[in-house]
């Protein structure tokens, strides 16, 4: 009897509990589409680097996801749309208001911002197989071109006779004897 009790309450929290999984992975479907329409219909610059923040978050979440469920042509795809939404960002704020130094409002947000995705694809970089690399080294150098851009707009005078950022990824040494 016991046994058979433990069974009719067991579950229906068992299925709760699945149904909340599949909840989860729709409100967070949800909340990354609607961030990603209100990023496409802003036309403010400023505006769009915030939004980026939000959006940004949402995509490194799902791509976390989908990291651990080992479907890195989502993790791909996750980090291309976020290059992309940051140039998009970018250009709009540099149409707006092209002297980052002065109106710095939105650089900086959006700056700091590719800081934290550089370090997520570095993350990737690190446990991605092979065959889904490239992809990601491609997103990786894009994202240093942006970030090297955003902060000559807003450091001109210490970037005037600098070379860009190198877009080669960290990686560790081989042979390195530890504690030597």
């Amino acid at each position: 009897m016991g046994a058979h009790l433990a069974q009719r309450v067991g579950l229906p929290f068992l299925f709760a509990a699945l149904c909340g999984v599949v909840v989860v992975g729709v409100d967070a479907a949800d909340k990354l589409s609607e961030l990603q329409a209100r990023f496409d219909s802003e036309a403010n610059g400023v505006h769009k680097a915030k939004i980026l923040q939000k959006l940004g978050d949402a995509e490194f979440e799902e791509a976390d996801r989908a990291e651990k469920a080992g479907d890195y042509a989502t993790v791909d795809l996750m980090m291309e749309k976020y290059r992309d939404n940051v140039r998009v960002a970018s250009e709009a704020l540099a149409k707006e208001s092209p002297d980052g130094e002065r109106h710095p409002n939105g650089y900086k947000q959006l700056e700091m911002h590719v800081q934290k995705g550089l370090r997520e694809v570095d993350e990737l970089l690190l446990i991605a197989p092979p065959e889904f690399k490239p992809p990601l080294q491609i997103v990786r150098r894009d994202l240093l071109g942006l970030d090297d851009r955003l902060l000559r707009s807003l450091f001109p005078r210490r970037h005037e006779n600098k070379p860009p950022a190198s877009a080669t990824p960290p990686v560790a040494p081989r042979d390195a004897k530890v504690g030597l």
